[in-house]
């Protein structure tokens, strides 16, 4: 899988025509994170079926464990998968330690605790890592790099009546988009998509990986993402909560 994964990740890009590849280091000083994040991916089984259901949902937490600060991810107990499942098992894959609050529970709910607001419909990724302070979120094509998170709107509605997919980015030229994530109908894998079908796009871009420890200082709650689950809300909400750079 690592060589086909590798492949795919040259090809996709197309190099001449994609985002480009420029070095970046961490706040603290450590390697960048994107590339943890890639090599979190690569490790990541292939296939085993999409279902967004509560009962598919349910099965995260038997494939997250921590001990003694120590991350410990078996996706393969998480089969079938979800997007947002699948990009929170690449997370925790690329923290490597973290506090047990970064843990998913039965029944989670939206917007509570860290996987409920990383799991939230609109821009639950990018509010976490707002919240924190862990990174940058923004829309421009040419400045994404391949180990950033995408949130991708296939239509305008943003909450309760969105229909979106969370990603991790691989790369695009001027006509696709090239991600990985848990994809319809097969689950985990890399997929292509035409950029005219994202109605909107929004990277997130972990910088400060170190502020996930501060994870369960957060109130239990995020009231605005848990009514992302029934109701609308517009970009310009999105932009000022999640201080998105355009």
């Amino acid at each position: 899988m690592l060589r086909r994964f590798a492949c795919l990740l040259l090809s996709g890009c197309l190099l001449g025509a994609c985002a480009r590849h420029v070095p970046e280091t961490v706040a603290d000083g450590g390697p960048a994170f994107q590339a943890r994040v890639l090599a979190a991916v690569r490790s990541m089984p292939d296939g085993g079926g999409y279902d967004g259901s509560d009962a598919t949902k349910n099965l995260l937490p038997a494939a997250c464990g921590v001990h003694e600060g120590t991350l410990r991810i078996d996706p393969a107990r998480a089969r079938p998968s979800f997007c947002s499942g699948a990009t929170y098992l690449v997370l925790l894959k690329a923290l490597g330690t973290g506090p047990r609050e970064l843990l998913p529970v039965i029944d989670h709910r939206d917007g509570h605790g860290v996987f409920g607001r990383w799991n939230a419909n609109g821009p639950g990724c990018a509010k976490l890592v707002a919240d924190l302070g862990a990174g940058r979120n923004f829309t421009a094509w040419d400045e994404a790099r391949p180990g950033d998170f995408l949130k991708i709107w296939w239509t305008d509605a943003i909450g309760g009546r969105e229909q979106g997919h969370h990603v991790v980015y691989l790369g695009h030229d001027r006509n696709e988009v090239r991600f990985w994530s848990s994809n319809r109908p097969g689950g985990y894998g890399v997929k292509s998509v035409p950029r005219d079908q994202c109605r909107r796009v929004l990277f997130t871009r972990i910088t400060r990986p170190d502020r996930f420890a501060a994870a369960g200082r957060l109130p239990a709650a995020d009231p605005w993402l848990a009514a992302m689950l029934r109701e609308d809300f517009t970009w310009q909400e999105v932009q000022a909560k999640c201080r998105v750079e355009e």
